[in-house]
């Protein structure tokens, strides 16, 4: 089986940080010898692009740079040493686009801290095309049959608050404290949780969230905006303290009050990325209580295809807007403005 695969495409690209983003005509990219290419039918919207595209963090970001990280389409096409894929096959696009699988990180399954990582969208032209590249052996494998625009924001959001929730190693039963509940990530990782047989409380705050949250599967809520003591309200909806906490939200004194309501010997799991953000607690109280404080970033090839899995299975969904690619500038305005509250998806190209 081949497909015809047209020399040009339209991509959104800039030329340097913070630079216009243009949505123009470029190359069509030739996978090497390890990688595969996709027919990127849909990709999600992060707000990490937002962050690649300013420069914001302490990681320099290949320029020019095609953005994107959450691309889901059609294999049209491989290098030479590529196995067990064939062109037709559902194939994502997720932020580890590649890693050496030789170091002792790749070795322990933990291929996100390699030192040599290649990122989508970051160190490698990502999803923001009609056509993308990705190393054979960490693209994520699609269900045939699957809907590619739900799934688009798994590959990033979905995978990245499931292995959150596997982070903070909390058993069925126990209660997982989810604060941003109401966002993108947040109302992802309540439905991961809730199918995971967790008791969630979920923190937000504003019209209509706790409603939604509760929609997505939290048991008790707390409005930050209408809570006099958030620490107490939490302790007290979860009968002492979450076992575990998902911090998606980018507030540092949200971050630092989870270390306060977390139960004794719970785990407190970070994923939200506030710039020059610090958790802050004493050390006496988090001695005490034997608090652990944890990383999450990205999960493995095992935690892709089990949050994958969750998706296919109707466990959960993301509540989506799809427009054009040629309309991403605009929704990296409104990213900025802090305007958009759940996942947008841009489709591949323009018809």
């Amino acid at each position: 089986m081949s497909v015809e695969i047209p020399k040009t495409q339209k991509a959104v690209i800039f030329e340097t940080n913070g630079g216009p983003l243009e949505y123009k005509t470029i190359d069509v990219p030739t996978p090497k010898d390890n990688e595969i290419l996709i027919n990127i039918k849909y990709s999600g919207v992060c707000h990490t692009d937002l962050h690649a595209w300013k420069g914001d963090w302490p990681l320099d970001t290949k320029l020019p740079l095609v953005g994107g990280h959450e691309g889901a389409g059609v294999v049209v096409g491989m290098g030479k040493n590529v196995r067990g894929w064939k062109v037709g096959d559902l194939a994502g696009v997720k932020w580890l686009n590649g890693s050496c699988l030789s170091c002792e990180f790749c070795q322990h399954s933990d291929e996100s801290n390699c030192p040599e990582a290649d990122l989508s969208g970051y160190t490698h032209d990502g999803s923001f095309q009609e056509y993308c590249t990705a190393d054979a052996i960490q693209a994520a494998r699609v269900p045939q049959g699957s809907d590619l625009a739900q799934v688009a924001p798994i590959l990033c959001a979905g995978i990245t608050v499931y292995k959150a929730l596997k982070t903070a190693d909390v058993s069925p039963g126990q209660w997982v404290c989810i604060s941003g509940a109401a966002g993108g990530l947040g109302s992802l990782a309540v439905q991961y949780a809730k199918a995971m047989g967790l008791r969630v409380v979920g923190i937000d705050g504003g019209e209509g969230k706790e409603d939604f949250a509760k929609q997505m599967g939290c048991e008790a809520f707390v409005d930050f905006t209408k809570s006099k003591d958030i620490v107490a309200d939490v302790k007290k909806a979860t009968d002492g303290g979450p076992h575990g906490v998902i911090n998606v939200s980018v507030s540092e004194r949200a971050i630092s009050q989870s270390v306060d309501y977390v139960r004794p010997t719970g785990t407190v799991v970070l994923v939200g990325l506030p710039a020059g953000a610090q958790v802050k607690t004493p050390v006496f109280d988090a001695v005490v209580k034997s608090v652990s404080i944890r990383g999450s970033y990205v999960g493995n090839r095992a935690d892709s295809a089990e949050a994958i899995d969750f998706f296919s299975r109707g466990l959960v969904s993301c509540p989506i807007k799809i427009v054009g690619l040629s309309e991403l500038p605009h929704i990296y305005e409104l990213m900025e403005q802090e305007l958009i509250g759940i996942v947008e998806l841009v489709q591949a190209a323009d018809h």
